[in-house]
């Protein structure tokens, strides 16, 4: 009969206990780092941007600031834009898919009153809602504004236009956006409020549509020269409106004795306001507005704290020509902080 020492029973039932230990701590690892990872994969804060088009070069430097910003802030950004700056259906369906893909904040370029239900539907299911560039139709449908004060930009080019005639009786064509568009409204009402005129005036011989856009702007323009050929001045809702005019200008050889103003501050608009083509501009930072939209959509996703109430984020005149009593910055400024 063999004899089994004490200290020798336990040898391989030692060695399997280790080896069991061994495999479980290993799964245990392991189960917990696929629960750390995904958790970490849901706990990614998703933002949504909503722009009226993705070529404009206004709203591809939004897009360049909201990227920049989620990428320092560990977001997941989604972008949705319409082909056009009138496409309200696609902004509305464009609002609704991102809710479904579960985004915490939607930043959205509004066109109209149209989107204003849909912005209050996503609201209500707990999405924060800035509103970029232009208010919502009415302003509180969003929960914030981050834009230019697109009045004050109005009103900026204005009073330059008004100086720049120096006294000289005014004819002027307004090329505005679209009926209802609320960013074309405001700067069209600050652009009479800074000349010193009403809706009514009689200054205004020709107000066209031009859809923010250079051949449209070109064409409406020219409609507007066989309306008046005296037309001395022109506002443009924005620098490609006002680079169209100023084609039919140089068509009809009119382009020495009329005064052009735009607002938008794109890098094209400032060379051609450095090139005279375009007299005054208000230049605008689209960039400054998508960032800071996106830092608050992803304080409001960790805190629960939402932004509310109108975020100014700047307005210069830019101009190669000052006047008297019009604050304004030079081209080389223009150049240092534009867009496109």
């Amino acid at each position: 009969m063999k004899i089994h020492h004490a200290h020798d029973t336990p040898r391989l039932p030692r060695r399997s206990a280790l080896v069991a230990l061994a495999l479980l701590v290993a799964a245990v690892a392991v189960t917990a780092a696929a629960s750390a990872g995904t958790s970490t994969r849901s706990a990614t804060i998703k933002v949504g941007l909503i722009t009226k088009t993705e070529s404009n070069p206004f709203f591809v430097k939004m897009r360049e600031g909201a990227q920049q910003s989620a990428k320092k802030l560990g977001a997941q950004l989604l972008t949705a834009a319409g082909k056009t700056n009138t496409d309200s259906a696609a902004e509305i369906t464009n609002i609704e898919n991102q809710v479904s893909a579960g985004v915490k904040a939607i930043l959205i370029t509004p066109i109209d009153k149209t989107q204003t239900p849909a912005i209050l539907k996503a609201r209500k299911k707990g999405v924060l809602v800035i509103a970029l560039d232009t208010p919502t139709d009415p302003a509180n449908a969003a929960d914030a504004l981050f834009a230019t004060d697109n009045f004050k930009a109005g009103l900026l080019v204005g009073k330059y236009a008004k100086a720049a005639l120096k006294g000289a009786a005014a004819k002027i064509a307004t090329l505005d956006v679209a009926p209802g568009a609320t960013v074309g409204v405001l700067r069209h009402d600050g652009f009479l409020k800074g000349f010193g005129i009403g809706k009514k005036d009689k200054s205004v011989v020709c107000s066209q549509d031009s859809g923010g856009d250079q051949a449209k702007g070109q064409t409406v323009m020219e409609t507007c020269l066989q309306k008046d050929p005296s037309i001395n001045l022109v506002y443009a809702v924005n620098e490609p409106a006002a680079l169209g005019a100023y084609r039919a200008l140089k068509k009809a050889g009119k382009e020495k004795g009329v005064v052009i103003v735009a607002i938008d501050g794109g890098c094209t608009g400032v060379r051609n306001v450095r090139a005279g083509v375009i007299a005054a501009t208000a230049q605008q930072y689209p960039l400054k507005m998508a960032a800071l939209g996106v830092q608050a959509g992803v304080n409001f996703a960790k805190t629960g704290k939402k932004v509310s109430g109108y975020t100014d984020t700047g307005v210069n005149l830019i101009t190669a020509k000052p006047v008297a009593g019009v604050p304004s910055k030079d081209a080389a400024f223009g150049l240092a902080n534009c867009w496109g």
